[in-house]
């Protein structure tokens, strides 16, 4: 059996370990939520889903994520890296505007499904960031703008064909 020196030593090792690892291992998503390509360039959206969508969707589905301190510390930082790469692959808000048109509305429509069957934002996310739980409204007026935004992308694409 460990005498208590040997365990105390193991212990300052692993932290020591998991201290510089947590240094070496960073989120690394520091661009902005808003610039050339995001989703207000091509969708109007009125300030409260600005505000909703920024508390529970942008971290993950942006190019910033409001890292808070424990973000950064191994393996929660794996868990976070692995989140936004994935949450950014299937939607990136800062880029949607480069998105083709169809692509938008591909997107919108799964906004609105998502947030319908109650699975964004994720329940991991919103047990480490409670502000990003949606009520009731929020999760609707998110939904109901998704699917406005589709109508007002295809009258922008009807009337540039007129032109």
């Amino acid at each position: 059996m460990m005498n208590k020196k040997t365990l105390t030593y193991i212990a300052v090792i692993l932290l020591g370990i998991v201290g510089i690892a947590s240094f070496l291992d960073d989120i690394n998503n520091n661009g902005t939520w808003y610039g050339a390509n995001d989703y207000t360039h091509v969708i109007q959206t009125d300030s409260t889903v600005q505000k909703s969508i920024e508390t529970a969707c942008l971290d993950c589905h942006s190019n910033f994520t409001n890292a808070v301190w424990y973000d950064n510390l191994v393996p929660v930082s794996f868990l976070i890296k692995h989140h936004v790469e994935e949450g950014k692959h299937e939607l990136n808000f800062s880029e949607f505007a480069s998105y083709s048109l169809k692509k938008q509305k591909h997107k919108l429509h799964e906004i609105a499904e998502q947030l319908e069957e109650a699975e964004m934002p994720i329940k991991s996310y919103v047990l480490m960031h409670p502000t990003a739980n949606l009520s009731t409204s929020q999760r609707q007026a998110i939904i109901d703008w998704s699917k406005n935004a589709i109508q007002q992308l295809e009258q922008k694409a009807a009337q540039k064909n007129q032109n």
